[in-house]
């Protein structure tokens, strides 16, 4: 049997828009979904009306976040495999301290874990635990200095991330 192809997942998380503010959304992000097999959202999407728009570019994932009270169908974890690598979808890892171990004892198979909730990008990996994606977000920088995304790279024994900027301040040189 062959093996499965391989996957180039875009992975966004806290999107916070609504319906009336899809145009919020940086334009590359709906672009770079077109360009994706498959979008992995990490929570905090706020309206279905996200979920659609992203759906209608490439199929979607996405598990419900701590704002996200109107999507009571989100499931709180995903866990699947894309391109033959076990992920794991959820919004809120916990504390930094430990973040680590305590995501590779909740999923014990996961390759790659995805998450959101801190706007803060990440991507790491202690030792032969699993690769941590935090993809930041694409509207609500916070205390970061650019708005992000990631793309995830993913084939059997191989999964790799990066962290993407987007937004006006990407173009603005900083």
């Amino acid at each position: 049997m062959a093996p499965p192809p391989p996957v180039r997942a875009l992975v966004v998380a806290d999107t916070h828009l609504t319906g009336a503010h899809l145009d919020r959304m940086p334009g590359e992000v709906w672009a770079m979904a077109e360009e994706a097999d498959v979008v992995l959202h990490a929570g905090d999407v706020l309206d279905a009306e996200v979920l659609t728009a992203l759906a209608a570019r490439a199929p979607l994932h996405a598990v419900r976040g701590n704002n996200d009270h109107d999507l009571p169908d989100l499931p709180e974890v995903r866990e699947l495999a894309l391109g033959g690598v076990a992920v794991a979808l959820v919004h809120d890892s916990g504390p930094t301290a430990g973040r680590h171990r305590r995501l590779a004892r909740r999923f014990p198979t996961a390759e790659v874990v995805v998450f959101g909730h801190s706007h803060a990008p990440l991507v790491e990996r202690e030792g032969a635990g699993p690769l941590l994606v935090n993809p930041g977000s694409p509207v609500q920088r916070r205390r970061q200095p650019v708005h992000t995304v990631a793309w995830l790279h993913l084939a059997p024994g191989a999964a790799r991330a990066e962290v993407v900027e987007v937004g006006p301040l990407a173009h603005a040189g900083g």
